[in-house]
């Protein structure tokens, strides 16, 4: 924002805004329902964990509505890779324009719990359909219901990958930076991925 700033008044201002509409920080108050008593602080990198649960998309994602996120990660870098390609992608595809130039951090987290497994099932074919989130939010809604930690489910992106769809924020454990990306769309729907840092491992 100092980039856009015209002094340090206008810069306060830019600020105050910015914290006036920032779901994690209305969420961290009490101001969303839907998460806020389940968040988390005083650990490292909570504000991470907590974004993850307080910035849901407007329509959901695959394993959550719109009132409160999930913590998405995946077993291998590989498949990070290709899941967070394909829903920026889908982004530009709406308005036509494959050109830009986004970093990403990745970040590593540890889980000890049991979470509902449904590689194995064909009955679960509808919740991971590609293009439709409506059997796998109403899956994950009845889940929650039921009390459920989370989901380890096959990537609909990468074939042959794992994902997680943690539903609880105290069970993201030990969570740190691992490495960062820059992802570079040149006109292609398929971006450039290059690494920014010397780790390569990353979930």
């Amino acid at each position: 924002m100092t980039r856009i700033a015209d002094d340090a008044g206008h810069l306060r201002d830019l600020f105050d805004l910015d914290h006036a509409t920032n779901e994690r920080l209305a969420a961290e108050s009490g101001a969303l329902p839907g998460i806020s008593n389940e968040l988390v602080f005083g650990i490292p990198n909570y504000r991470v964990v907590n974004a993850s649960f307080s910035h849901a998309h407007p329509l959901g994602s695959r394993f959550n509505g719109p009132d409160r996120g999930a913590w998405y990660a995946a077993f291998a870098f590989e498949t990070a890779r290709e899941e967070v390609a394909f829903h920026k992608t889908t982004e530009y595809a709406e308005i036509g324009r494959f050109d830009d130039s986004i970093t990403y951090d990745d970040y590593l987290a540890d889980f000890s719990a049991e979470f509902h497994d449904i590689r194995d099932g064909k009955q679960f074919a509808p919740v991971l359909d590609p293009d439709s989130y409506v059997a796998s939010q109403a899956f994950a809604e009845r889940l929650l219901e039921s009390g459920s930690l989370g989901v380890v489910y096959p990537s609909v992106r990468d074939r042959g990958g794992t994902c997680v769809a943690c539903f609880r924020p105290a069970l993201v454990g030990n969570v740190r930076k691992s490495a960062r990306y820059r992802f570079t769309w040149d006109g292609d729907p398929t971006p450039q991925v290059t690494s920014l840092s010397a780790t390569s491992a990353a979930r």
